[in-house]
């Protein structure tokens, strides 16, 4: 089954985050993943999460998502992530 992230995101230091947008899709397809959404601004339908920005990647499965979130290559921009951004990552399957 499909593995998605679901990554809600408050920008705080722009630059640094655009060198995180322009080098992580790289990262992404090497493990099989893609964008179903990409950093765009959502309208709260229901309850009180809102977030300032949200992506959601698609990966073949949960253990595609977790190597990517393991690939010691990336680890540089998930850290310059942490750095830039205030964020919230969840991982969850598909049915």
């Amino acid at each position: 089954m499909k593995g998605y992230l679901v990554l809600d995101l408050k920008i705080s230091d722009a630059t640094r985050f655009m060198r995180y947008v322009k080098e992580i899709p790289e990262h992404i397809q090497k493990h099989g993943g893609r964008y179903l959404v990409k950093g765009v601004v959502p309208e709260t339908i229901e309850g009180h999460w809102s977030p300032e920005r949200l992506v959601i990647l698609e990966f073949p499965s949960t253990d595609h998502a977790r190597e990517f979130l393991a690939d010691p290559e990336a680890e540089a921009l998930f850290s310059l992530r942490h750095q830039s951004t205030d964020s919230q990552l969840i991982l969850v399957e598909g049915c």
